[in-house]
């Protein structure tokens, strides 16, 4: 079998971390069969939220370079299927990799199904069941779309089951006659591979930042359903500052642009007072190893991210997850992350469980053993064989 031509798409911070696995498998294990095309949308054009993570994360810079930037839906997506419909056309690749549920992830998958290249779906069958979000109808859609669909959960697969996909499908594998897996997490590849050079390069952040290990509380808030609700914003933000005051300990909040431009806009005088608590660090982004050190070394997660509370879990920490519903429902019923929504008493009542109960949680192995982006490689070359 000759070299099959892989695009890889990604678009918005967390996917070029994902792809970082995907590449680092290709160069140590499959250099010899897949050539791997890096395309970037542009979805996430800040700087600290895009380019930085190539270079920190030594992943090689991207072959084409959408630069589509921040827009409405529809005008963004429409820009970017404009865009890889181009490079499709242009480089002929045998199949079209695709991760969770952005923009990005949507655009790619009608992009290459429209023009009959195979879609490879990595993160298939997340659903919140909340179809208002944006992401829930971009992970439907791709899904649908897919001719492999590699499912990082029990439930995600469960999930792909119950809209009709047949696990007893045999080859060739297509877009009618998908195939469908357990595969495990491909960022729980990431966490085991970046720990350690995080602790190597970016270990000074706490002294930076004043920070004593195990003793504060992370926080991040990007989501536009908090980030875009004023009242929302204020009912998370007010009672964070109040229980880091009654508790005396740091919360570190790395605050997307977006949640720091509507404290700024609408709730300024808010946005003052959690600057001059003494036990509220608002900064800026940080980086992808610094995040991990933060989050590995943190007493408690309070987050409206999915990947960040699957990284709460890699961690064995704590999750109160500030919204009404998550993809990673396993955390939930497992008891070591709960769903608060933007309610006052909720959130306390959260942070109150997890303070008293966080050294005697259990954290099950549910993401798979490490070596997922391995898997996925070998299966794509399985569909090349098989065709």
């Amino acid at each position: 079998m000759s070299q099959i031509r892989l695009i890889n798409i990604v678009g918005a911070r967390p996917q070029i971390i994902k792809a970082s696995a995907i590449s680092r498998a290709i160069s140590k294990y499959f250099s010899k069969d897949i050539i791997e095309i890096l395309v970037h949308t542009g979805q996430h054009y800040d700087r600290e939220l895009s380019e930085v993570f190539f270079e920190e994360l030594e992943i090689h810079k991207p072959d084409y370079h959408l630069g589509v930037g921040s827009a409405t839906h529809g005008h963004q997506t429409a820009m970017m299927i404009t865009g890889i419909e181009d490079i499709l056309i242009k480089e002929k690749p045998d199949c079209v990799v695709l991760y969770g549920d952005t923009n990005s992830t949507l655009a790619g998958a009608l992009a290459a199904s429209k023009l009959h290249f195979p879609v490879i779906h990595i993160e298939a069958g997340l659903r919140s069941f909340n179809k208002i979000m944006p992401e829930e109808l971009n992970r439907i859609m791709s899904d649908h779309a897919s001719t492999l669909l590699f499912a990082p959960t029990n439930s995600a697969f469960k999930n792909l089951m119950n809209e009709g996909f047949r696990p007893e499908n045999c080859p060739p594998y297509n877009i009618d006659n998908p195939k469908i897996y357990l595969a495990g997490d491909i960022m729980y590849d990431n966490t085991l591979f970046f720990a350690e050079l995080a602790e190597k390069k970016k270990a000074n952040i706490f002294e930076h930042l004043s920070l004593e290990r195990d003793n504060f509380i992370l926080v991040t808030i990007h989501r536009d359903t908090n980030t875009d609700n004023v009242d929302r914003l204020k009912e998370i933000l007010v009672t964070l500052k109040k229980i880091a005051e009654q508790k005396a300990i740091t919360f570190v909040m790395p605050l997307h642009p977006r949640t720091v431009n509507s404290l700024k806009i609408n709730l300024e005088s808010l946005y003052n007072e959690l600057n001059e608590c003494r036990y509220i660090k608002i900064i800026p982004p940080v980086s992808f190893l610094e995040m991990i050190l933060l989050e590995k070394n943190c007493r408690m997660v309070i987050t409206d991210s999915g990947g960040v509370q699957k990284e709460s879990h890699f961690f064995k920490k704590p999750c109160i997850v500030l919204r009404k519903e998550t993809e990673w429902v396993e955390l939930v019923k497992n008891g070591t992350a709960m769903l608060v929504d933007a309610d006052a008493d909720r959130i306390q009542e959260a942070f109150g469980k997890f303070s008293e109960s966080h050294n005697t949680l259990e954290y099950p192995g549910f993401y798979g053993n490490g070596k997922t982006a391995e898997f996925i490689l070998s299966e794509i070359l399985l569909l090349f064989e098989k065709s």
